[in-house]
Formats: structure tokens, sequence, C-alpha cells
């Protein structure tokens, strides 16, 4: 971990303190911000603090008390406050704090970009700058989106708490989906020219590590870091020097991350040991058992299959079915995995994506069907909006002759 990363591992634990002392999580959010940016500017050139946590708290309080005194005549009790109370004390709660941030980010009355924006943002402590540079926006519109999301949980009466026992269940499934959304956004980016953007992938790693030590015992918190960390073992092998991508069945496997790689399998392990079984664990376990294969002539594709199976009756989707599919084709042929295909054709959440058009073209390469696929690889190339993909595809197409 970096100096900088282990300062932004430090965020939940600023915010917190602040929140529990002040409430009004959208002004202690801007302040923590500013306090960061303070630290980006001076510790380069004036050196770093002893205590960097100190720091910013102490920072962050004194930009808030500013910021309340400015607004006096609305505030004037909480200007008060401000001025007469100290900076909250640097000890005290931290991991329950991180939990409870993650369950106000990602509060049901926002919308999933809005949760994933603002828990870049308030948790991981990205700048809005960052952010918007991840998800290709302008600064200002992702400056509109994450100043709505911090309004409606203010209109919602959101309280720095965790949530009723009735309601962490799904809040808490609601809090991996925007982690699993991160990193999947940095380990394939929907745009742009780079295929990877480490630093999401990065931030999504570090936040299921921080959920994994606060639940410890939660089969799908252990389930997702497992699925990220056999996920990521790969992405030294997915892009060729020239940034191209590298499909699963050509990498190097020599450039896999052996220690994640064995770390994701004894998580994920144990958590279906335990049971129950979730979705997580189960994309974990197919995760398990390409990353197992030495090469990939001897993958267990019939495990797969059945693994597959298990996933799309626990949570139905299309793009389970989509990877099915392909699974199917290897066990008992292409044409199998194109019937399936088919029932997938009216499916409306694929029908503007690339995805379905180039898992067909596959399939009809396997099958023999030259032209067909040629055209299918065309036709996907020309509705990515990912450069990498794009020419990865128009490549499979040109090797068709």
């Amino acid at each position: 971990m970096t100096d900088w990363q282990a300062v932004r591992a430090l965020v939940p634990e600023v915010l917190g303190a602040l929140v529990r002392r002040y409430g009004h999580f959208d002004a202690c959010e801007d302040a923590v911000a500013e306090a960061l940016a303070a630290a980006a500017a001076q510790w380069p050139a004036q050196g770093w603090p002893e205590d960097p946590r100190a720091w910013l708290v102490t920072v962050a309080s004194r930009r808030l008390a500013d910021q309340l005194r400015s607004d006096a005549a609305r505030r004037r009790r909480e200007e008060a406050d401000a001025a007469r109370t100290p900076p909250p004390p640097v000890g005290g709660p931290t991991g329950d704090d991180t939990l409870r941030l993650l369950f106000l980010c990602c509060h049901p009355a926002l919308t999933p970009s809005s949760q994933v924006a603002l828990t870049l943002r308030a948790v991981g402590g990205l700048s809005t700058a960052e952010i918007a540079r991840a998800f290709l926006v302008p600064e200002a519109t992702m400056a509109q989106r994450i100043s709505r999301a911090k309004l409606r949980i203010t209109a919602a009466g959101a309280a720095f708490e965790l949530p009723p026992p009735a309601e962490t269940a799904q809040r808490l499934g609601v809090v991996l989906h925007v982690v699993y959304l991160v990193f999947n956004e940095g380990y394939t980016a929907t745009s742009g020219t780079q295929l990877v953007r480490a630093g999401l992938t990065d931030e999504a790693l570090r936040l299921a590590r921080e959920l994994h030590r606060l639940v410890p015992d939660d089969g799908e918190v252990a389930g997702l870091l497992a699925l990220l960390l056999l996920t990521d073992a790969r992405r030294p092998a997915r892009t060729a020097p020239d940034g191209s991508l590298v499909p699963l069945s050509e990498q190097d496997r020599s450039l896999w991350d052996t220690d994640a790689v064995a770390e994701g399998v004894a998580l994920v392990t144990d958590a279906l040991a335990r049971g129950p079984v979730g979705p997580y664990q189960l994309q974990a376990a197919i995760a398990a058992v390409h990353d197992e294969a030495p090469t990939a002539d001897v993958t267990d594709w019939p495990q797969i299959l059945a693994l597959y199976t298990v996933l799309e009756r626990v949570a139905p989707n299309p793009t389970v079915t989509l990877n099915r599919a392909v699974a199917v084709a290897e066990v008992r042929g292409p044409s199998a995995g194109l019937a399936l295909l088919d029932d997938l054709a009216g499916d409306e959440r694929l029908a503007a994506s690339h995805h379905l058009v180039s898992v067909r073209a596959h399939l009809l390469e396997m099958a023999g069907d030259r032209d067909a696929a040629r055209a299918g690889y065309r036709e996907a190339a020309r509705r990515t909006t990912s450069e990498p993909e794009r020419r990865h595809l128009l490549a499979r197409a040109a090797r068709l002759g």
C-alpha cells in the first residue's frame, strides 16, 4: 500500500469522527474532502505529519467550523457549538464507522450510480475530479451527482448509524453490489482507451477487505472478496504490451498473482463449507476453477457448468445465462450453447450490449461458421464503447479472413 493509499484508508475514520460529533454528513464530507486536498498540497512540500489521522481530523474540524460560521444566520446553534467545542478525539470507533459510512452511502434512496460515486468520495477518499475521470464524465456532472446524492440522504432523514437488524441483510447486499460495480468498472472499463482502471480495482479490493474484517462471518462478504482476488489475480496477463486485450484462454498464466489466487481459493472454500451459499460465493467458486487450471485446455468445464446452473437458480439474470451458454458449448458443443443464446435474443437488458453478439460470434467460430462469426465480431466491435475491446473484436474478425 502506498503512502497516499494509506491516507485514503483513514477517510472513514476521519469522516466518522466528525459525523459522530457534529452530524450533518454533507458538511462533514465536504470538510474532509478539503482536508485531503490540503494534505495533498502541503505534505509533499512540508513533510508528512507524525499522526496523519489527527492532522486530518483537526484540519477538517477547522474547515467545518469555518463553514458553520459563514452560515451564521441559518445555523447559529451549530456555529456556537463548533466554536466552543474542541475537535473530536482522534481515538474511538473506527471499523464501525467504515461500516456505517458504507451503509449511509448505499442508502436505498439513491440510484446505483449515485451510490457508487458517493462511496468512492466519502469512503474511498477519491476527489470529485478523480471519480469523474474514472467514469469519463465532466467533473461538473459528477459534482452535481454527488451533491444530489447528499441532498437525498439528508431529505431521507438518514442517520449515521447501522440500519435496524431487519434491514441489515438487505442493505449489506446493496453495499456488496456497489463494491462489485466499482471493481467491474475498473477491471473492464465500459468505455475509453484503457481496458483497466487500476485505481478503481484497487479501491474495490480495499473496501472488500475492510468489509470482511468488519463482518468476518458473513459468507457473501467472504465470497465477494474471494471473487475480486481471484479475478484481479489475472490482471497482469490481461493486456498485451500495446494495451490490447488478451482473452482468458490465451493468457500467460505464469504472470498471474499466485498469492492472490491462494488467498481467494482459501476464502471461498471456507465460505462454501460454512453455508448458506450465495451468488458471490458461486461466482468465486467459478473463478477458482479457472484459476486453478494450469492451462486453458485442462479447465474443468463440467464443474463450471454445474456451478453456473446453480448460480442461475440462486440469482437468475441474463448475464449468468450468457456465461452458462459458453460453459454449455464447452461441455455439450457449440450448437447447444447457441440454442441458449436464442432464448436471450429478446431480452431487452442485452439488446444494446455487445456481449450477446460477441458470445454468439465466439460460439459460431467454435461451430466452424467463419462467415457468420466474422460478421458477429464486427457487429460487436461496432457496439462496444471500449477501445481495447473494439480492437480485440476486430482482430478476431480479421483472423477469420
